[in-house]
């Protein structure tokens, strides 16, 4: 994780001393997941968090750009069970989950026309670090459980991947906006015969190229 790291900070400051837009965002978001346990789909509801990160827009063709991204995202989910099984605990009727979770992207952004102001598309995919989480769930004996999430081979993994889909706008400013839906590729339970749990994320963000009106002035219109 520590290489994966540096080698896109290298790239991240080999890229601003070359010009290439660099920016901030923070954004809302709602989250949920596909959860089966024995191929049976388990009825879920959403939690609340949010991502803030680091992107940038690197051209690779006409209106073609390598938009990758760096950003914090907390996700989770609520679920009740019509089946049991570990984790979190085979006697659990349900489970409400928050993760804290560190997000590398690596999109190809479509931009819709060539003026400043625009629309745009990206697409791609992600790996989710789940660097910790909190889960709470009621047992069927009676009482509840709230505690710390155990990560390991047979518990909660701390890798998974997904692919990642914005649909918004650029202004000549720099202002972006968009809508975000994350669809879960990988499931963040290790446990042998344990659940599939897939995260579903959608939400919207602010972002703002740091050096845009610069950028503009010197690229607009290039061949």
């Amino acid at each position: 994780m520590k290489s994966i790291i540096l080698a896109l900070g290298i790239i991240l400051c080999q890229q601003a001393s070359a010009q290439n837009l660099t920016g901030v965002f923070l954004g809302a978001q709602a989250n949920t997941a596909n959860y089966n346990v024995n191929y049976s789909k388990q009825k879920t509801n959403y939690t609340y968090g949010f991502q803030a990160g680091v992107m940038m827009k690197v051209p690779f063709d006409k209106g073609i750009y390598f938009a990758p991204s760096v950003f914090y995202s907390l996700k989770g989910y609520k679920v009740k069970f019509a089946q049991y099984t570990f984790p979190p605990d085979p006697m659990a009727s349900d489970n409400e989950v928050k993760l804290h979770t560190f997000e590398l992207a690596a999109l190809l952004q479509v931009d819709f026309g060539n003026k400043p102001s625009h629309g745009f598309l990206k697409v791609g995919p992600t790996l989710d670090f789940q660097l910790f989480g909190h889960e709470k769930f009621n047992l069927q004996t009676g009482g509840s459980v709230s505690r710390k999430m155990t990560f390991g081979y047979g518990d909660y993994g701390h890798y998974s991947a997904n692919a990642l889909a914005q649909l918004g706008f650029e202004t000549s400013s720099g202002l972006v906006f968009s809508v975000n839906y994350t669809y879960g590729l990988t499931s963040i339970s290790n446990a042998d015969g344990g659940p599939k749990v897939l995260h579903r994320c959608i939400g919207f963000s602010i972002g703002k190229y740091l050096n845009a009106k610069k950028i503009v002035l010197d690229t607009r219109n290039k061949e």
